[in-house]
């Protein structure tokens, strides 16, 4: 079993509790998930990038 530690903000209140592996596996599927889609879109934004032939540091000082 895993654990997790929870931290009721309001309260002050911290507590551990244990995770099934069904819970473990879902949390691992959704951080794959979310480094997936932040893969993706700084892909995206590169091939932006390369077809107007400007570098990250033009577009921001385009975007400021």
């Amino acid at each position: 079993m895993s654990a997790i530690t929870v931290h009721n903000v309001t309260t002050g209140e911290i507590k551990i509790e244990e995770m099934t592996e069904e819970e473990v596996s879902k949390r691992v599927a959704e951080s794959a998930a979310a480094l997936a889609a932040e893969a993706a879109k700084a892909s995206e934004k590169a091939a932006l990038l390369e077809r107007l032939g400007i570098t990250q540091d033009e577009a921001k000082l385009l975007l400021s």
